[in-house]
């Protein structure tokens, strides 16, 4: 077996095992807006209400925005204290803004900030001409990703979310829940997300954040509002609890308190019937003997564990198993894979794969080296 997608079946068993027990869960209560769904940040489907529904996402699109500016900033590409200009265009934007002018300057760093924070359209398409060059081939690269992702419903139009000449992003609530998963994989947008009020242009500007949820669920940590009289009131909400981080997606909502009541109670059912687990591969790791080595030993490493989403009356019942062989002939390298790791369910059945991999680099003895040890031994009996 291959362990370089290990995240992805880990993943992808965890979500057949689920499913396969879900008759054991508690049902959820009704909910009152047209599509739902609820998701682990390891990618993990835990509830879906109409999920696949093409529906207008209003500026829950700048998840998708956030993340190409998060890749960016962290391939390298660019670099939060990089000056971001505005364009005409860009400061031509409707609803939520910070009233960008054309020409001025801001920090990519303080661009997030308005776009997470105060959910605004200028910065949204400034970002995006800063990325990509212009709206249109940064638009062409959020499709793209999106595709990549996983996302088959969705088409985006713009880099904010507004209705353009006509046209109309559409996405579902399970490619919403997809993109905030790899949103939440760059940790540094939570110190966006997560801030309730903020300045900018020198403490000249004041952001109230449009994510209300940040002082009435307890672990609120993001990510993004919507709302256009089209598409009605959304927001993918982020909250993290006991090691656990959950994803609540809501889409076309008839009002704010209708938005949060389902992304409450959607959290709360996950919350009250999850949990997260990382194995304990530590018994499988430890020095291997090597045969005809130039060291006697090498250490023997696990690939990290992946933190499961496992109901929690089953997390007792989880276990680990290993196969190692008791030697290994020289030559070593770092990284050989020498053994795996199995983390079971309480029927037995593999829920994740892992990889046992050499420590280190060990050569094999020469002659001469072989010849050396003959002799000592022989020294050493007399």
């Amino acid at each position: 077996m291959r362990f370089g997608g290990k995240r992805m079946l880990c993943a992808l068993l965890c979500v057949g095992l689920l499913f396969s027990q879900a008759a054991a869960l508690p049902e959820m209560g009704a909910l009152k807006s047209k599509a739902a769904a609820l998701y682990a940040a390891d990618g993990t489907e835990l509830y879906a209400y109409h999920a696949d529904e093409q529906l207008q996402p209003a500026s829950v699109t700048k998840i998708m925005t956030m993340l190409l500016a998060m890749e960016a900033i962290d391939s390298g590409k660019v670099a939060l204290s990089d000056m971001v200009t505005g364009s005409a265009y860009a400061a031509s934007m409707g609803g939520t803004q910070i009233w960008l002018k054309e020409g001025e300057q801001l920090t990519l760093d303080e661009m997030l900030k308005a776009i997470a924070v105060g959910s605004a359209n200028d910065c949204a398409v400034a970002v995006a001409e800063h990325l990509a060059g212009s709206e249109q081939a940064f638009v062409d690269q959020m499709n793209q990703r999106a595709k990549e992702l996983g996302c088959t419903g969705t088409t985006f139009v713009n880099a904010n979310g507004l209705d353009a000449d006509g046209q109309k992003t559409l996405t579902t609530a399970h490619d919403l829940a997809l993109i905030s998963v790899e949103l939440l994989k760059h940790p540094k947008i939570i110190e966006y997300t997560s801030i309730w009020m903020d300045t900018i242009r020198n403490g000249q500007f004041g952001l109230a954040n449009t994510n209300k949820m940040l002082r009435k669920y307890d672990g609120m940590i993001g990510l993004k509002t919507g709302y256009i009289s089209q598409a009605g009131f959304c927001i993918s909400a982020a909250a993290q609890r006991e090691g656990l981080t959950l994803i609540a997606v809501v889409m076309a909502a008839p009002d704010k308190d209708t938005r949060t009541a389902d992304a409450s109670q959607l959290l709360n059912y996950g919350f009250a019937n999850f949990a997260a687990y990382t194995p304990d591969v530590s018994a499988a790791c430890g020095d291997l003997p090597v045969i005809l080595g130039k060291s006697e030993t090498v250490g023997v490493m696990c690939d990290a564990p992946s933190t499961l989403t496992v109901e929690k009356e089953k997390v007792g019942q989880m276990s680990v198993t290993y196969e190692r062989p008791k030697s290994i002939a020289a030559p070593v390298i770092q990284g050989q894979q020498i053994g795996a790791v199995r983390v079971l369910d309480g029927d037995g059945q593999v829920m994740c794969e892992l990889a046992l991999r050499a420590a280190a680099d060990v050569e094999k003895q020469g002659f001469w080296d072989l010849f050396g040890a003959l002799c000592r031994s022989v020294n050493g009996m007399e």
